[in-house]
């Protein structure tokens, strides 16, 4: 194998699973979305931190009414620590004449491989206020980055576990039960992990 494999992983479309020796407030017991990955660095939402306003409350700030039944209590996640004012989209993707306009968002990263998009514009609210837009929503407010080569020297120092996502876990999942989903498609349990756990 190339000494240099390892800087050329790409994770995108994976989960980072926080190990239990990860103790920042923002990522302990966290799984992050990896929405992008190269060697200039990784994007991301945390999955599974709910916020304390919902998805009504959101639609209300932006003023716009919000015609989903299905999406009006569903919590708004802590996306991350980086531009937490700011809301991300996490969605099924939606082929451009699927809707009754052409949906597709005026500023959306496709994600490779996945069949998600991540949409940062306003239109995919608006879409989402009348009725349409995708099915499956995740909407957060922030997000995560690394730069490059700090993803990969955290997983040198053990801090997260990484597994191919499953879309199941970030949309099908209750928000409590996604850390031990998300372990599960490695075969682990949480009580496997010792905080003190050196390399196996």
């Amino acid at each position: 194998m190339p000494a240099d494999s390892a800087s050329s992983i790409n994770l995108t479309h994976h989960f980072l699973i926080a190990m239990p020796g990860l103790q920042d407030e923002v990522f302990s017991r966290s799984v992050v979305y990896l929405c992008e990955h190269s060697e200039r660095g990784a994007l991301g939402l945390v999955i599974n931190k709910p916020s304390d306003i919902n998805l009504r409350n959101l639609f209300e700030k932006v003023e716009l009414p919000l015609h989903r039944s299905d999406l009006k209590e569903a919590p708004v996640l802590q996306g991350g620590p980086v531009q937490t004012e700011r809301g991300f989209v996490l969605h099924e993707a939606i082929s451009a004449g699927e809707d009754s306009s052409e949906a597709v968002y005026a500023s959306t990263m496709f994600i490779e491989g996945a069949g998600l998009e991540m949409t940062t514009s306003k239109d995919v609210l608006e879409a989402l206020s009348t009725g349409a837009g995708p099915r499956k929503v995740l909407v957060s407010l922030g997000y995560s980055s690394w730069g490059e080569g700090q993803l990969e020297s955290e997983l040198a120092e053990n801090s997260w576990l990484t597994v191919g996502a499953d879309p199941a876990v970030i949309f099908d999942t209750p928000i409590e039960q996604r850390y031990d989903r998300a372990l599960a498609l490695l075969g682990l349990q949480s009580w496997m992990l010792s905080p003190d756990a050196g390399h196996a």
